[in-house]
C-alpha cells in the first residue's frame, strides 16, 4: 500500500523504491529522484546517434535546455560525425 507523506510525488517514489529495490539500493542514491534514471537513457540515446530533436521529444525538453544540458555528451565525436557526413557525401 503506498503512503501519501505530505508531498504526493516523493512519498509515492520512495514508496515504489522501497518495494522495487533490495535495502542497499533503497539506502543508496540509486533513483533517488522521479527523474534520476532518466538522464542515462537521453544520455544513451544521444551517443547512440539519436537526432536532438527526437531525443528532446521523447525526453520531455526542448532541444535547447537538451543541448545545454546534455552538451557533455555529445563532445568530443568530431571525428564520427565528420565520417557520417563524408558517407552522406559520397552517397
Amino acid at each position: 500500500m503506498l503512503v501519501d507523506d505530505g508531498d504526493d510525488l516523493d512519498g509515492v517514489w520512495q514508496e515504489a523504491r522501497k518495494l522495487a529495490l533490495t535495502p542497499a539500493q533503497f539506502a543508496s542514491s540509486l533513483a533517488a529522484r522521479p527523474y534520476d534514471l532518466r538522464h542515462a537513457a537521453v544520455s544513451l540515446w544521444l551517443n547512440a546517434g539519436v537526432p536532438a530533436v527526437e531525443v528532446a521529444k521523447r525526453a520531455g525538453h526542448s532541444v535547447d535546455v537538451l543541448l545545454r544540458v546534455y552538451a557533455k555528451c555529445v563532445d568530443g565525436q568530431q571525428e564520427h560525425i565528420n565520417g557520417k557526413i563524408n558517407e552522406a557525401l559520397n552517397e
